[in-house]
Formats: structure tokens, C-alpha cells, sequence
């Protein structure tokens, strides 16, 4: 099978004709149809069935159309890149995100590392921790900044980033901004906005449940963004890793958990191939030593 043929086919399916499909790819009729029966030679089957009015698709013509299309597609964005990287010098690297992960320690990393590597083109992804490790297995991602509950055996490495505590959020409205300090047993007695992507939710459970604590969970959601809305509507309260709470938000106040004290480890994971990439070193040692 050759892009060409695949590239044709496509025509044919958008322009509906032969003879469109031609005119739309510069090639002329006979060497068009030539690549379509070729190309329907190798998919067993005929693609197309000719009518008066035009070319319509086989049953397993419409089979194979939106594989072809992804086939398609994935090289020209690869052809793009590819072109970019040589006429621009750039140096793509792909960083995953879990969920959780905040932007207000990170940002700033990000902002040096771009002045003090210009050719270095960053795309975050954001997903959850287990998509991103499948991500980074099969190349798709350079690194993956996650809070792993536990730290994944190899061949994956772990450089530890940074540690944040756990704080419970509400709005300045709330009687918690009276308080100095806030623990669960003060917590459940609010309406509690449960984070379902909290990679510590089933530790907070185990905690509640030796104290015999029950937090009463109002709404649940796993956008970190829903959640931090509500708490500046006054619906509930929430506990929150105290980087995922935005900078200036004037909204929101927020007090340290006591009783217990809960806090996360924040890593870089990353395996020895993608280590071995210098620029690499270079971002994750600037996000481990802010």
C-alpha cells in the first residue's frame, strides 16, 4: 500500500467522482484509477461501485475509509513536524501532566527554561497517571511530572521534584476564615467537595476511618476546575494539594490541614532513553532545585 493510492482514495471519497478527484490531486484519470484498483487489489475488494452519477462507497470501502483517513493524516502531521524541526531547529518535547498537578510551581520553571532554551519546543499534556506511563512507554511522551502513590519499578526512573502539603479550600466567606487552623473532624461538618482524581483519596478514606470521621461528599467531580469553582461559589469545602490553588485568587482562602498533616510528593518520571536527551537533564534540574 503507498500514500499516493491512499491519498486518492480519499479524493475520490470527498469529490465524489473520478473526475473531481483528478483535477483535485493533479493526476489524470487513468493513472487515478489505476492507483484505486491497486490499491483495492490489496484490500481484497472493491472500494468503490461505479454509478452514472458518480462513485460511491462498498461496504468495504466505508470499512477501511476512517483508517486511511488516520493513516493519512498521521503522516502529513509527521511530514510537518519533521519539516519544522529541520527549517526551524527546534527540539520537540512532549512533558505529561497527572491532573493534579497544579501549574503555579511549574509555570515559572517553564518560563526560565523558554528564555534559556529557545529551540526547545514544549507541549504539555494533560491526562491521568496511568495514560501518560502508557504515553511515555511507547515514545509519545519525553517525561511525565505525576504524584505517584508509589513510584513505578523500571525501567522507569523518579527524580523527586518537589513536596506539597494538603489544604482544605473555601471561600472568604466561610466561618474557616476565622479559624487559624482546620482539621477533619471540623471538616465534617461541611458540605465536602470530593476530588475523584486525588491520587490520596483512598489513604484520606483510611484516615477518616480509623478517627471515625465521615466527610459528607455534597458533589464529586474529577476536574480540579469544577471543583475550585464551586468552592468560590460557597458550595463545599475541598481538600486540595496547595499548588493546584490559583496565585492570586482572591476568592479563595485556604488553611493548612492539621490533624493529621497530609502531603504529596510531586516526581519527574522519565526512562533511560528519554534520560539520555541533555536538554532533558537540564528542565528536570531546574524543576527539582525551585
Amino acid at each position: 500500500m503507498e500514500m499516493q493510492q491512499i491519498r486518492y482514495f480519499l479524493a475520490v471519497c470527498d469529490q465524489g467522482t473520478i473526475t473531481h478527484a483528478a483535477q483535485l490531486t493533479y493526476v489524470s484519470q487513468p493513472s487515478l484509477t489505476q492507483a484505486i484498483k491497486k490499491l483495492e487489489e490489496e484490500m481484497g475488494g472493491e472500494l468503490f461501485t461505479r454509478t452514472r452519477s458518480g462513485c460511491l462507497l462498498t461496504p468495504l470501502g466505508r470499512m477501511v475509509e476512517a483508517n486511511l483517513r488516520k493513516i493519512y493524516k498521521d503522516l502529513q502531521a509527521t511530514k510537518a513536524e519533521a519539516i519544522r524541526f529541520t527549517r526551524l531547529n527546534t527540539i520537540p518535547l512532549r512533558i505529561g501532566l497527572m491532573t493534579t498537578i497544579g501549574a503555579q510551581r511549574l509555570s515559572p520553571c517553564l518560563a526560565w527554561y523558554q528564555q534559556e532554551y529557545p529551540n526547545i519546543e514544549l507541549e504539555l499534556i494533560v491526562d491521568s497517571e496511568a495514560s501518560l506511563l502508557k504515553q511515555l512507554d511507547s515514545g509519545s511522551l519525553d517525561l511525565v511530572i505525576s504524584a505517584p502513590a508509589q513510584l513505578p519499578a523500571a525501567p522507569y526512573q523518579s527524580t523527586l521534584l518537589y513536596e506539597e502539603r494538603y489544604v482544605v479550600a473555601f471561600s472568604n466567606t466561610h466561618r474557616f476564615n476565622q479559624l487559624q487552623k482546620v482539621d477533619l473532624k471540623a471538616i465534617q461538618s461541611e458540605p465536602y467537595l470530593d476530588r475523584l482524581n486525588c491520587e490520596l483519596r483512598e489513604d484520606l478514606k483510611c484516615i477518616c476511618q480509623s478517627q471515625e470521621i465521615n466527610l459528607y461528599a455534597a458533589y464529586r467531580s474529577n476536574s480540579e476546575e469544577w471543583i475550585l469553582r464551586m468552592v468560590q461559589e460557597g458550595i463545599g469545602v475541598a481538600l486540595m494539594p496547595e499548588y493546584t490553588l490559583p496565585k492570586q485568587a482572591t476568592d479563595i482562602s485556604y488553611r493548612y490541614l492539621s490533624e493529621p498533616e497530609i502531603s504529596r510528593q510531586v516526581y519527574a518520571i522519565h526512562t533511560n532513553q528519554t534520560s539520555a536527551k541533555s536538554e532533558l537533564q537540564a528542565l528536570i534540574v531546574n524543576l527539582s532545585s525551585t
